[in-house]
């Protein structure tokens, strides 16, 4: 009887599946092409990825299924695997549907639905294409009505697959205050995996983002190359797999690890998205598509106007009170910074925040040190012409807090073992939905009531070690990916109440870094070490993916570097101050005073211009990158000289960006005395180039260039 079931079933299915055989599907950007094609047995396959072809139609099924299920007859890494509730750990797609919405006339995204022809669990893939930007964005949506809980072993949000003699692979990695190193390899037969196993601040070690180059390491100008990034601000995992035939496996979505999903039926589960896009012009092209697309739909106000701060941390510490602060707003205005931000120890009074040992938790003015409250403080800032901005934590809590001995249960920890700490304190159980409420209330109770409040910065200063969920129970594999839709749950919120409150996005320095939380943020601290010289190298990692708008920059006390040096680093970014300017010198006073004016005045280039990496820091021991707007009437370079060899002389550089038919006026500015101008063609730029490179070690130079 069963049998005779089985034949019906399929003979109603597979023929549906016939009238799609050989059915092509193109998705497709302004200059870009991904084509997927059914083959007889109704088997979606990937057929090409790359320039747009003139004749699509000519291209054949290609031999890599383009969402490979475990448990059937493909031996390598699989998309997606699942058990069956009566334990089948097999899954096998076949192609269903596929539908294309026009969102409007810039994006589109196709829907491709999957069934297993036995089993009542379908995979939709879904695929934006933003055709101006040249980006991709894929994730899936999984669902199934099996009488029972299906268990969700993979969930990719992407596939990808590639055929090209040699694979180079460029990560970034590093630690707190060494963040974002670079290094290349070549992919060699076997797995390699970048992932995060760290909960919340996940990418501390690992940021979840990598170019791939074919046949050879792509360049800043030439070579084939994709960019890729997780929208996800939790654990991740990209897997390379090199078979036999030397043909590679791309694999992008959340990390797996000790994180089985327990899918109830009728309840969609839903990946986050991998964006990505590709380049035969190098790495430069893709940056500058990603720098576009983040620009549109990829961070929060990204088109706001972001301010220029004074951070009282490197004046004050933990130690000050109301007079120490009204005073810095005075500075801050004196400075010409837009904006004052209290960092940490401002609260707390059965346990008083004076240093990170105690308090995290209890969100209430703490009396000695601010006894008229944040209220006040918001009052004389605005006497003094400057918005008000302030720290928090909301997702940690010491142990020495009251939040802590009333609710010890709303606290990541295992049962039967020591509590471990780092930085001195533990995570929240954000998957509790009171947990949940409380967070909201901390920041919605505070900007009720100082609604002259301008500013957040979030921190987020340790990931998640020894955790376990009361709230979960018997549900702990999926405490990882609970967590981070939780945070969503909460940012979402507030972004319903304050649509356009400032954020930045902070955690530990650089631990926080992506596509998915800048949703809710409209830009990011991405470390702790401000050392001018460390910072270019930073900075340069960050720009490949992250336009420099979302950057927070801070001009600090940090490194050996002159005060010039540190401003026009920090100038390539979001700048911001976190210096003690009472021991500035009148001469410091009027070139930082100057430095912000000129940021002022170019900051429109700078956010938005399209970025030229002109010289890496990783092939010589300067650096030279440079802003054009998109008329090509204005740009902005900045050229830094890390190490000056003996009888070194560096060469003229090549400007890029520029109009050839244009005259353009050439002037350095951040200088004690005014530069005088200097005209040259954009031919000639481009072609010939400038001396942009001082001879002395640790010296910079920013250029401003204007069509006559």
């Amino acid at each position: 009887m069963k049998r005779k079931l089985l034949i019906i079933v399929l003979s109603m299915f597979y023929p549906a599946v016939q009238l799609f055989a050989q059915q092509q599907i193109a998705i497709e950007t302004d200059r870009l092409q991904w084509l997927l094609q059914v083959n007889e047995k109704g088997k979606l396959y990937q057929s090409y990825l790359g320039e747009k072809l003139l004749t699509p139609a000519e291209v054949k099924a290609g031999r890599h299924e383009a969402f490979v299920g475990a448990g059937m007859n493909d031996l390598f890494e699989p998309a997606i695997r699942v058990t069956h509730k009566d334990g089948n750990p097999s899954l096998d797609l076949v192609f269903a549907s596929v539908q294309t919405k026009k969102e409007d006339a810039n994006t589109s995204t196709t829907i491709i639905t999957l069934k297993d022809p036995q089993y009542a669990i379908e995979v939709k893939l879904f695929i934006t294409a933003y055709s101006r930007e040249n980006i991709f964005s894929s994730y899936t949506e999984i669902i199934h009505n099996e009488k029972g809980t299906v268990t969700l072993h993979n969930y990719a949000s992407a596939m990808l697959h590639f055929d090209a003699p040699h694979y180079w692979l460029t990560q970034f990695h590093g630690d707190w205050a060494e963040e974002m190193k670079m290094q290349e390899t070549e992919l060699t037969s076997g797995i390699k995996i970048l992932d995060s196993k760290l909960g919340s601040r996940a990418h501390m070690y690992q940021p979840p983002f990598f170019f791939l180059s074919l046949n050879q390491p792509a360049g800043e100008n030439n070579g084939e190359v994709l960019a890729g990034t997780l929208a996800w601000s939790g654990n991740f995992r990209f897997a390379f797999e090199v078979d036999e035939q030397n043909s590679l496996r791309m694999i992008a979505g959340m990390n797996n690890y000790a994180a089985d999903y327990p899918l109830a039926a009728g309840k969609p589960f839903v990946t986050p998205a991998f964006i990505f896009t590709y380049s035969n012009t190098g790495k430069g092209t893709a940056s500058r598509s990603f720098h576009s697309w983040a620009g549109k739909y990829g961070v929060m106000d990204a088109d706001s106007s972001r301010m220029v701060l004074l951070n009282n941390w490197e004046s004050t510490g933990f130690d000050f009170n109301e007079q120490k602060l009204t005073a810095l707003f005075a500075d801050t205005r004196k400075l010409g910074a837009d904006l004052f931000l209290l960092d940490d120890g401002w609260f707390a009074n059965k346990y008083p925040r004076n240093s990170d040992h105690a308090g995290l938790g209890d969100w209430e003015e703490n009396k000695a040190k601010l006894p008229h409250g944040i209220g006040h403080l918001v009052k004389e800032a605005t006497a003094n012409q400057v918005k008000f901005g302030i720290w928090l934590e909301p997702e940690m809590v010491n142990p020495k807090s009251k939040l802590y001995e009333d609710h010890p249960d709303w606290v990541l920890k295992l049962p039967n073992r020591e509590e471990n700490y780092f930085r001195n304190q533990l995570v929240l159980d954000l998957v509790n939905p009171a947990v949940q409420d409380f967070v909201y209330d901390i920041v919605d109770k505070l900007l009720t009531k100082n609604p002259g409040i301008a500013y957040i910065k979030w921190d987020c200063n340790r990931m998640m070690t020894n955790a376990w969920s009361p709230y979960l129970k018997d549900q702990q594999s999926s405490l990882s990916i609970a967590y981070t839709q939780s945070l969503y749950k909460i940012l979402q919120k507030l972004r319903v109440k304050y649509p356009h409150l400032p954020m930045m996005l902070c955690s530990g320095g650089g631990g926080r870094v992506d596509y998915g939380a800048l949703r809710y943020f409209t830009e990011f601290w991405p470390s702790d070490n401000t050392d001018g010289l460390e910072r270019v190298f930073m900075q340069w990692g960050y720009s490949y993916f992250f336009p420099s708008f979302t950057i927070s920059s801070h001009v600090t006390s940090w490194g050996k570097q002159s005060l010039k040096f540190r401003t026009d680093v920090a100038m390539m970014g979001r700048l911001g101050y976190d210096i003690d300017v009472n021991k500035f010198t009148e001469e410091e006073w009027h070139f930082s005073q100057e430095a912000i004016k000129n940021y002022n005045r170019l900051k429109n280039v700078i956010s938005h211009g399209e970025m030229y990496r002109l010289i890496s820091p990783y092939e010589e021991q300067r650096a030279v990158l440079m802003y054009v707007n998109n008329s090509k009437t204005k740009a902005v370079l900045f050229a830094y000289n890390l190490h000056t060899h003996y009888g070194e002389q560096f060469q003229k550089v090549r400007l890029s960006g520029l109009d050839p038919q244009k005259r353009y006026k050439v002037k350095e500015i951040n200088l004690e005395k005014e530069a005088q101008a200097t005209e040259y063609s954009g031919d000639y730029l481009m072609k010939v180039g400038l001396s942009v490179s001082s001879n002395k070690e640790l010296s910079s130079k920013v250029l401003e260039i204007q069509s006559l």
